[in-house]
């Protein structure tokens, strides 16, 4: 999960040298080649990023990995400049970044991601089963507020609870609208989003990102309980 500091300032992202490991290769294609099909680079990508979040230990592997995954979710949206998940996934691996950083970098990061979903909602605010409104919503409580950056937490809340309306049952709607009531202090409230996240199967397919996120689920839970 995002976590930036309020004395964050925007700052622009420095590149790095990319290593030999095959996690930090860009596997799609150049501009001589033609694309890949969308969902199984998303899956490519949603893996990658689930790696990163939950499995690669160094910050440095960590750093280097992610800026092959934002340079390939860029390419996926050059791709397919009419669809939004890719634009999502271009998002998430900013805010990865973001999060393996933990420094005043964060918040440039974040200001991008948070175009890029709003992008990705004029072009279809449903998809992804409310995982654009969801992500929204958490940059709106995560981030400080002004005058440092953009974060409001009425804005926040009205996002995830449309996500919520879009879909009532889901992991992430319910995980993030649970966490968010948890950093209000509203444990109590929490708990009956958090375990139906919990509850939630894991995907065929998308086992290591589901796997981490209930780790996320999880924790958040214990802190629902205590504080409840």
């Amino acid at each position: 999960m995002l976590r930036i500091s309020a004395l964050a300032l925007v700052l622009l992202l420095q590149a790095l040298p990319l290593s030999g490991h095959a996690w930090a290769q860009p596997v799609y294609r150049s501009d001589a080649e033609p694309p890949m099909k969308m969902e199984p680079a998303l899956q490519q990508i949603e893996d990658r990023w689930a790696m990163i979040r939950y499995e690669l230990k160094g910050k440095r592997e960590k750093l280097v990995a992610g800026k092959a995954l934002i340079e390939d979710a860029a390419t996926l949206v050059k791709d397919y400049p009419n669809r939004a998940e890719p634009l999502v996934w271009q998002a998430l691996a900013l805010l990865a970044d973001a999060e393996t950083r933990n420094d005043y970098t964060g918040l440039g990061l974040a200001k991008d991601a948070k175009r890029m979903l709003e992008q990705a909602e004029t072009i279809d605010p449903n998809a992804m089963a409310g995982l654009i409104p969801s992500t929204l919503g958490m940059l709106y409580y995560e981030t400080p507020g002004w005058p440092l950056a953009f974060g409001d937490d009425k804005k926040a809340e009205a996002l995830l609870k449309r996500a919520l309306e879009i879909n009532p049952g889901g992991q992430e709607t319910n995980y993030y609208y649970g966490d968010y009531l948890v950093m209000n202090g509203k444990g109590r409230e929490a708990v009956p989003y958090l375990e139906r996240a919990r509850l939630v199967a894991v995907r065929e397919g998308h086992e290591r990102a589901d796997r981490g996120r209930k780790r996320d689920i999880q924790e958040a839970l214990d802190k629902a309980l205590k504080d409840r």
